[in-house]
């Protein structure tokens, strides 16, 4: 059901964006693939290990559509070994955007079609402060799929988030963050921090016109009590 919409959707932008569209700058296609020594997502491991994570994102007048994935490159010793597949809808104006998110990670031998066991449904309101005080404001919530509790009503996982990037000498990006759910849910069974970080971003160049996007990030997620150290680097257009 869902990859039939992602289908016509894709079709219908086409369709309806001509050739001088894409001249005009209107419509943008861009994809990536981050390759990270792990993959953990507010604070938890998600047990990936090495991992490739492509995207594709095709935008158009602020909005976009997004199709974001995670494959384990290391743990094929286990189970079910790491995959996740997630379609992102978003809508962009000035320094606010919102988005709906269906989140799979059930693992490669998993089947993805249980949308009701299976997929997490959630939305997500971005806040940017401005230039001069680049504060990064994000509250995500689940509305429907398998946020479930014990008694299988639904939830409401929440999960706020607050980040601040700061500008440095050589080119260097530095942002710590902050991750707290407010109450029990699929993060914790109580209001708690989920996580802090400290990322630090920087553009290595390889020629004079290609450079390759480089991190490192510490992370501690007080709710598991685990530290975590991590690197990736990013290719893209």
């Amino acid at each position: 059901m869902i990859i039939k919409t992602l289908v016509a959707v894709i079709g219908a932008v086409i369709l309806l964006f001509p050739s001088k569209t894409y001249a005009q700058g209107k419509f943008t296609v861009s994809g990536k693939a981050d390759f990270v020594s792990d993959y953990i997502w507010r604070g938890a491991d998600q047990n990936s290990g090495f991992s490739i994570q492509p995207s594709l994102t095709l935008g158009y007048a602020g909005f976009s559509i997004n199709v974001w994935g995670s494959q384990t490159l290391s743990r094929w010793n286990v189970e079910s070994p790491a995959k996740e597949f997630d379609i992102n809808l978003s809508y962009s104006l000035n320094n606010f955007s919102i988005t709906v998110s269906d989140y799979w990670w059930s693992g490669v031998n998993q089947p993805y079609g249980h949308y009701k066991d299976a997929h997490f449904f959630e939305g997500t309101f971005v806040y940017c402060l401005g230039k001069s005080f680049p504060l990064i404001l994000s509250l995500s919530t689940m509305f429907a799929g398998a946020d479930k509790n014990e008694e299988g009503k639904l939830q409401g996982s929440t999960y706020i988030n607050a980040s601040y990037p700061i500008s440095l000498p050589a080119d260097i990006t530095l942002t710590p963050a902050i991750g707290f759910t407010p109450w029990k849910g699929y993060y914790h069974d109580k209001a708690a921090f989920t996580d802090l970080s400290l990322k630090a971003n920087k553009n290595v160049k390889v020629t004079d016109k290609f450079s390759v996007p480089v991190f490192i990030q510490v992370i501690v997620a007080p709710v598991y009590d685990r530290t975590y150290l991590l690197a990736g680097f990013s290719l893209g257009f």
